[in-house]
């Protein structure tokens, strides 16, 4: 029988149980502790004060608080996800950077199927900054963010020094600037992307024999069906599962809120990572943020660095490093 279940035979018993300091007490109906009963609690009285302990902790947990690593000494990080609200893209970079070293996400309401998502940068902003400060009311803090999360960690990040608990530094992972999310832009990035991929279909179909343009063009009618075939099966996926249905819910908001969001400037230190140069140059992604920085500095990944993996293996072990060695520059 393991703690919970030992504690929970105790409640069917109408016992209750409480820890005081190192002590436990109990309140039992008159014979239901029996001398086998006290043996039993006494011989798992630390086992069972560890596991109250616990319990208690997790009843103060903010909502929007997922510990990642609470262990540590270091100035604790608080780590904004992608538009997706998945915290635990985080895991790798949080193994990499050690057990000493505190990460909390922050995952947004809307996941849990009994809140909604929130419409508004500056809201969603609000709602982590009150949680960052019951956890760390004092600070210093740093605040992260990954991929659309970033405009997300700028907003956090001045609302968290406006209210006084000081920002060591905002970091942001393969993030767009936040406008990089409006039509115009969005159309701009897609009409480079597309360009970009004709002259590699071009290269690509005219190399070669005579026969290679309609050997290419078959196999590029083979791979957009497939692709097509993909994108309907995600979305019978996401329609016949709630918690992919929640998560796409959230995902949309979020993006909308970004796309209605004003940039403001943060008067602290940042570094911005840039995947590549090749994600750079398109649509011009990370040059804006040197001008909502008060102290800039970036860190630009190799060509196999993508926004996708610069927080996995095997770039994750580069980021890490080049963030402590900006984190204490």
């Amino acid at each position: 029988m393991n703690t919970s279940e030992l504690l929970s035979e105790l409640r069917r018993l109408d016992v209750r149980v409480e820890a005081r300091g190192d002590r436990l007490v109990f309140n039992a109906p008159s014979g239901i502790l029996t001398p086998e009963w006290r043996e039993k609690l006494q011989s798992r009285k630390q086992e069972i004060l560890d596991f109250l302990a616990s319990a208690q902790a997790l009843a103060r947990q903010q909502p929007a608080i997922v510990p990642l690593n609470a262990r540590g000494t270091r100035v604790p990080i608080f780590a904004v996800p992608g538009h997706n609200g998945d915290v635990f893209c985080y895991r790798a970079f949080s193994a990499q950077l050690g057990p000493d070293q505190p990460l909390y996400g922050l995952q947004p309401p809307g996941l849990d199927g009994a809140s909604q998502p929130l419409e508004q940068v500056p809201e969603l902003a609000a709602y982590f900054a009150r949680q960052v400060r019951a956890t760390r009311p004092e600070g210093p803090v740093i605040i992260v963010g990954f991929c659309a999360g970033g405009g997300i960690a700028l907003e956090l990040a001045c609302q968290l020094r406006e209210s006084g608990v000081p920002v060591a530094l905002l970091a942001v992972f393969g993030s767009p600037f936040p406008k990089a999310y409006r039509f115009w832009s969005m159309t701009r990035i897609r009409l480079l992307n597309a360009w970009r991929r004709l002259g590699v279909h071009a290269r690509a179909a005219f190399d070669g024999s005579s026969g290679g343009v309609l050997r290419y063009a078959s196999e590029r009618i083979r791979s957009v069906r497939a692709a097509h075939a993909r994108q309907r099966e995600e979305h019978a996926q996401v329609v016949a599962d709630p918690v992919l249905a929640l998560r796409r819910k959230v995902e949309d908001t979020t993006l909308r809120a970004l796309v209605a969001y004003e940039p403001r400037r943060f008067e602290g230190r940042g570094v911005q990572f840039v995947p590549n140069a090749q994600w750079r140059a398109i649509g011009d992604f990370g040059r804006p943020w040197r001008r909502v920085m008060g102290e800039y500095s970036e860190f630009e990944g190799p060509e196999s660095c993508t926004g996708e993996n610069i927080l996995l293996e095997p770039h994750v072990q580069r980021t890490a490093a080049e963030f402590e060695a900006r984190r204490q520059a």
